[in-house]
């Protein structure tokens, strides 16, 4: 009873309240080092990674930026992390990469879009390439590009299901409102892509597949064109996923007839046929791939070049005027954005084509007489 006795509530106060001022005097000193970075780059550096922010995934909408008021206006996304259990928070903790989110005593750095963690100091531990190299909690994030997505697929969900609750009715019914829009082009995907192709005996199996695709890559393209900043279909990772799905369906669906053309090639030399063989089934790997590096790269130039148009307002103002760049980057980009609505149409029927066609080839019947002559 002589010794003085602690008050631990105190001590913890005093703590919760260090670590606090810490994170905020941290937080305070990224910002001024992030803004001081920012204002040393050139005005072509500043567009070039303007540009690559808008063609990246983030986990929140920016609609508008004040640099010089260090403000943004947009809407975070919700933040899913497993680390020691289930962490969900929105993404404004992070305010655009600039401070350290302090979640139940955890701490979280964003660097690049990538979550890391961290201390209250936000400690970034990096290799000889300048990468962060600190532990990355599990990551199940709405980012904005699978917010995208959902939201489509919702859109794709309800627009079909009205125009399939019209044919239930009776084949001699119309469709009505929307729907009226969706039959001519349900009716293009039919007969332009999938009978030619696949062919008149088992294009129905297919029908569903392929206006999916054809639907949910024009969507996805056109809702790339508005000022959210959405790049879906120019993430590598999403265009890899929709060609696997095309591998997949095209070889579990092949005949034995298509194995046969690939490992043992009818009507060729012995000789050639174990030449051939290995190119064919390379080639069945390299079809898929077609398709992805296609939608990829030309959805992804596109966007960079829309606002490579709209950075002309700043580079030139000086020689043509503010009002002289806006009328010329304005006139520009209408130009290409109007050629952006068509490669938007362009690239979902290419991609639903060459699905079609690749499945077609699996699934056909060939003449065995025709091939021994």
């Amino acid at each position: 009873m002589a010794n003085p006795v602690e008050d631990t509530t105190h001590v913890k106060t005093e703590t919760a309240s260090h670590t606090e001022q810490v994170a905020h005097e941290t937080a305070n000193h990224e910002t001024e080092a992030h803004t001081e970075k920012h204002e040393a780059l050139s005005p072509k550096e500043k567009i070039n990674e303007h540009i690559q922010h808008h063609l990246a995934d983030s986990y929140d909408f920016t609609l508008y930026s004040d640099e010089e008021a260090g403000t943004h206006v947009g809407f975070p996304l919700p933040v899913i992390l497993i680390d020691d259990g289930l962490k969900v928070f929105s993404a404004s903790a992070f305010h655009h990469g600039e401070t350290v989110a302090n979640v139940d005593g955890a701490y979280y750095k964003l660097v690049h879009n990538k979550i890391y963690k961290t201390d209250a100091e936000g400690t970034l531990e990096l290799d000889h390439h300048g990468h962060p190299t600190n532990e990355m909690p599990l990551n199940f994030s709405i980012t904005k590009n699978v917010f995208s997505l959902l939201i489509t697929s919702l859109l794709l969900f309800l627009m079909f299901t009205a125009l399939a609750r019209t044919y239930k009715k009776g084949p001699n019914n119309l469709p009505t409102g929307f729907s009226r829009v969706l039959e001519p082009l349900v009716l293009f995907v039919r007969d332009e892509i999938a009978r030619p192709n696949i062919g008149e005996k088992k294009y129905k199996k297919f029908m569903p597949f392929l206006l999916t695709v054809f639907f949910l890559i024009w969507l996805l393209n056109l809702i790339g064109l508005t000022p959210l900043g959405i790049n879906v279909t120019g993430n590598i990772a999403v265009t890899f996923c929709l060609a696997f799905v095309t591998l997949i369906i095209t070889n579990f669906s092949a005949n034995k007839d298509y194995w046969g053309h690939i490992f043992w090639m009818p009507g060729v030399p012995a000789p050639m046929k174990i030449i051939l063989a290995p190119i064919e089934v390379l080639g069945i790997f390299t079809k898929p791939f077609s398709l992805m590096i296609r939608l990829f790269a030309n959805i992804t130039a596109g966007h960079a070049v829309m606002m490579g148009l709209l950075a002309i307002i700043f580079l030139f103002k000086n020689l043509l005027g503010t009002g002289g760049s806006i009328g010329v980057s304005l006139a520009l980009t209408t130009f290409i954005s109007l050629i952006e609505l068509l490669v938007a149409f362009l690239q979902a029927f290419i991609f639903t084509m060459m699905s079609s066609l690749f499945i077609g080839m699996a699934v056909q019947e060939h003449d065995h007489h025709d091939d021994h002559h």
